[in-house]
């Protein structure tokens, strides 16, 4: 998501409300600085396509991985795929030249995209941490009630209000001070104004601070219960616990699955809430930040699309095992189906006894 209130501390020109001259080249970098920016702006956007792509291809062609949690885990790398390939290469021209050349709909559909897949991956989370804690503290009854037709309606839910978030207001104009639509004094530049300050503090809290809250206090409750449960379980005796074996690995599932997941929600809250910081102060106090400062936070929100695919291949075998295939490395014995990936179901153990985790 973008934002106004920002100060050019370079040698480029300041217009009224934060932008950089057209006539800067490069928005006042050096050439160097520009091809180095966009070079590494470009890894980002390339790295964040071809990890999130992985992720959707590893949970169709592999068995082990189609879950209630994993369907969620798609939606939020769908999100993450739709920066990468929307959002990610107008933000590196941007960013590098600090000139808009797409027009006035172009722009403020960018900005709509950007808001967009930033509330669904925050509500993608929070779906996800309800359905650990109700996986975790009714392990029981969860795989009986929680079936895909209830993971596509709240996955739907998610969508739905994600789209109501971010292109409604933005097109009606509820994000400004007057009431107009954004962006149509200046047709070099695009940014999402924000500055009508009751609309800001709905969506900030809205759609990030209390879901944020919410997910914090779910997971500790989940570790709690969950060490609860381990707990329990080592105080049997070994002979109840080997009657329990299935049981007890269920749960061990469970719980590395939720390790991956809070993983996860740690990362999009290192990346992204420096933004919602930022994105909150501003229209409050009247303020301005340095326009360096301001690309680093967007930026490092953006980088939370890159970091979900390395999480789930550095923290969950499955995952890691799916993306080797289809990255085809060959390791040992293991044989590649690049061409065929039915073919992968011939190197799946056929029995499993334990929940497939995400």
């Amino acid at each position: 998501m973008e934002n106004v209130s920002v100060a050019v501390t370079d040698n480029a020109t300041l217009l009224p409300g934060g932008g950089v001259d057209a006539r800067a080249p490069y928005g006042g970098k050096t050439l160097f600085a520009a091809v180095l920016v966009g070079t590494f702006l470009g890894i980002i956007t390339l790295g964040t396509i071809i990890g999130n792509v992985l992720v959707c291809l590893a949970a169709v062609v592999n068995r082990r991985l189609r879950n209630i949690t994993n369907y969620f885990v798609v939606s939020l790398a769908v999100a993450d795929l739709l920066v990468g390939v929307l959002v990610l290469p107008f933000s590196t021209i941007f960013e590098v030249t600090r000139y808009w050349n797409f027009g006035l709909i172009m722009c403020n559909l960018w900005v709509s995209l950007d808001v967009l897949c930033c509330t669904a991956s925050i509500l993608n989370l929070f779906a996800i941490s309800l359905d650990r804690y109700y996986a975790i503290t009714r392990p029981f009854t969860y795989s009986n009630k929680m079936c895909r037709q209830k993971a596509f309606m709240a996955i739907a839910v998610v969508w739905i209000v994600s789209l109501l978030v971010s292109f409604l207001p933005i097109w009606v104009g509820w994000n400004t001070q007057d009431g107009r639509l954004q962006n149509v004094d200046d047709p070099t530049q695009c940014s999402f104004n924000n500055t009508n300050v009751p609309y800001i503090m709905i969506v900030a809290f809205g759609t990030y601070y209390i879901p944020l809250i919410i997910m914090c206090v779910t997971y500790f409750r989940i570790f709690l219960i969950a060490k609860e449960q381990a707990n329990r379980i080592n105080a049997l005796q070994p002979e109840v616990r080997d009657a329990n074996r299935r049981q007890n690995q269920n749960l061990a599932n469970e719980h590395k699955a939720t390790r991956t997941l809070a993983a996860v929600l740690g990362a999009f809250i290192i990346c992204w809430t420096p933004y919602f910081t930022v994105f909150t102060i501003t229209p409050l106090c009247g303020c301005t930040i340095p326009e360096q400062l301001y690309s680093v936070v967007l930026w490092l929100g953006y980088i939370n699309s890159l970091l979900n695919p390395c999480v789930y291949a550095f923290m969950n075998k499955e995952f890691r095992r799916a993306f080797k295939k289809l990255l085809c490395f060959q390791t040992g014995n293991t044989v590649c189906f690049c061409g065929n990936p039915r073919n992968w179901a011939q190197d799946e153990p056929t029995t499993s006894t334990a929940p497939r985790q995400p």
